[in-house]
């Protein structure tokens, strides 16, 4: 189901028809959202570039996980001339009731997509750039060679650019997807566990935390220097010291980079806030993971995946600022 105009996803398949065949059934939020409390804040996107850069992107036909997940830091992000592009589609084939992804049946993946995503990092003179996409569970590698081959087509563009990957969890298909990778590497493999194990079912259905832990590893095993990074949200109802074995588990699977951010409700049809984490939490939280032997750790409640990334890859500490 998409809008006949634009041809973009319904409000329909990212909320309500998205979340209603799931395990743990969401409760639709009655009312206004919770109030944000005042250390919560994103900028409204009036910068001029905001517009130009979503043009550019419209004209190569790309999507960007700022727009598709609806980021609080598109503005800025964007502002500065940044974004994470997301490959395959805007379609996922997964139904997580956290995310605002679209859920549907995705269309064939296009074989011009890295050649576009290529010109259009070009044009945007970057330096450093995260590519992520939408879970493919329809193809057999999960769409590892198209990672591959996008990484290759902006190499041969853009040369000496840095590329990050925030990826899938190749359920079922590690070892093909994985065996891809041998031809071309990313500078950062980031894959993230979103939440504790406990609440696996309730906000990631149909994944397996053992799992993403074992890709992590494996990943790195294979193509040591290369850096290894993941991420957990927090406010879904989970305990500290759960998020703290998270921490100790990543560290025990060869993880090298971490962020730590607030976890907000998309729409009233996804899971709800159970709390708004202190920032002072998010400090002592940083502090215990530096304490693990992380390389670098993002922590706080604004702090996204791909926030600030090529600053966390250079080990720049201030990006949970």
């Amino acid at each position: 189901m998409q809008n006949p105009v634009t041809g973009k996803p319904t409000k329909q398949q990212r909320g309500e028809l998205k979340t209603s065949r799931i395990p743990i059934k969401v409760v639709p939020t009655e009312g206004p959202l919770p109030r944000k409390p005042t250390w919560i804040r994103a900028k409204a996107p009036t910068d001029p570039k905001v517009q130009k850069l979503k043009s550019l992107i419209r004209d190569h036909k790309l999507n960007t996980v700022c727009e598709e997940a609806s980021c609080p830091n598109l503005g800025e992000c964007f502002s500065h001339g940044t974004a994470t592009f997301m490959v395959m589609g805007d379609l996922c084939t997964r139904r997580c009731p956290f995310c605002d992804v679209a859920h549907g049946r995705p269309q064939p993946l296009d074989e011009n997509e890295p050649a576009q995503l290529a010109h259009a990092v070009a044009l945007m003179q970057l330096r450093y750039i995260v590519i992520t996409s939408v879970d493919r569970d329809d193809l057999r590698d999960g769409g590892a060679e198209h990672f591959v081959k996008c990484i290759d087509a902006v190499r041969n563009s853009v040369p000496g650019i840095k590329i990050e990957i925030l990826t899938p969890d190749f359920r079922g298909r590690m070892d093909v997807a994985l065996e891809k990778f041998n031809q071309s590497q990313p500078d950062v493999f980031n894959h993230n566990l979103e939440t504790v194990p406990s609440l696996y079912k309730k906000v990631r259905p149909g994944a397996d935390y053992q799992w993403s832990l074992q890709l992590i590893k494996n990943f790195k095993q294979r193509h040591p220097n290369v850096t290894s990074k993941s991420g957990i949200m927090l406010g879904l109802g989970e305990e500290i010291e759960e998020v703290k074995q998270v921490l100790r588990d990543l560290r025990e699977h060869d993880c090298d980079m971490l962020t730590l951010g607030q976890y907000l409700q998309p729409s009233r049809h996804h899971l709800a806030v159970e709390r708004f984490i202190h920032p002072d939490e998010f400090d002592e939280l940083g502090l215990y993971a530096e304490s693990l032997g992380f390389n670098n750790v993002a922590s706080a409640p604004m702090v996204r995946s791909s926030y600030h990334a090529d600053l966390q890859a250079q080990g720049d500490t201030s990006v949970q600022e």
